[in-house]
């Protein structure tokens, strides 16, 4: 689990709810739970980004997609490199069609995919071509999800003002009672306070730690298309390591290199 998700969500959620039990205790909550305005807000929202939606079955994909922040990122660009390095040292004393049985260990499928297609003996151009259209389309499907997210980060605080227009026109048609307006204005204001929450608390965070992910994958991938181009053009593998350490920052390069012992890669 993504314990820095887990963490942020609910901790943004304790600090709202002391925020509004701190004087009164538990029971202010009530004051702030209103089914009227739950619907408008949260069904508002909701309803418009199923129109925004191409379909259904994509509609609840993308709502699914929030377990995606819970969990870790799968990708290791440290151990995707040092994988390389282990396939370039196959090539470079057994051949590349070596490769092919080093291959069945490889459990990434877009690497083993590139692998398989160095064997075969495929230009290396286009090696590079059908690899990078893959990347392209993997890309594409991220987007699509956190594009979903941006969405409800946008309709949230849209509906929420929405809900709060129809509460101040109710209000404003019982003005004649005074007693009326203070709990009128109350309620109206919570859709603004759900529309708020629901892009601060849900929308952006996961919109924008969905980015983070997707830019993870996307660099490891890179890392093995130029690593595996590398290795079917007969680099040195020192050469192949320096040039895929390019992509990492210092602190994980450094990873690397205190993990290298006595690694063959001569």
């Amino acid at each position: 689990m993504d314990l820095a998700s887990i963490v942020g969500l609910v901790l943004a959620l304790v600090l709202v709810i002391f925020g509004i039990v701190a004087e009164d205790g538990f029971g202010a909550m009530m004051a702030f739970l209103d089914l009227q305005s739950a619907l408008i807000t949260f069904g508002g929202a909701f309803a418009a980004c199923l129109m925004m939606s191409p379909n259904i079955p994509t509609f609840l994909s993308s709502l699914k997609s929030f377990g995606l922040i819970l969990k870790p990122v799968a990708t290791n660009e440290q151990e995707t490199i040092k994988s390389i390095i282990d396939l370039s040292n196959v090539a470079r004393k057994e051949g590349l069609l070596a490769l092919e049985e080093a291959a069945a260990g490889v459990e990434d499928e877009f690497m083993k995919k590139g692998v398989l297609l160095i064997v075969d003996g495929t230009d290396p151009e286009l090696v590079r071509s059908i690899l990078e259209t893959e990347l392209n389309c993997i890309e594409e499907r991220h987007k699509s999800v956190i594009t979903f997210w941006e969405n409800i980060a946008s309709m949230g605080p849209a509906w929420g003002m929405i809900g709060t227009l129809i509460g101040l026109i109710n209000m404003l048609g019982k003005l004649s009672d005074v007693s009326t307006v203070g709990p009128s204005m109350a309620v109206a204001l919570i859709t603004t306070l759900y529309g708020s929450m629901m892009a601060n608390w849900i929308g952006t965070p996961v919109a924008t730690k969905l980015k983070s992910n997707n830019a993870v994958e996307i660099m490891t991938k890179e890392v093995m298309v130029e690593g595996l181009l590398s290795i079917q053009a007969g680099e040195n593998p020192r050469v192949i390591e320096e040039k895929l350490k390019s992509f990492l920052s210092p602190a994980k390069r450094s990873e690397i290199m205190g993990s290298e012992g006595g690694d063959d890669i001569g």
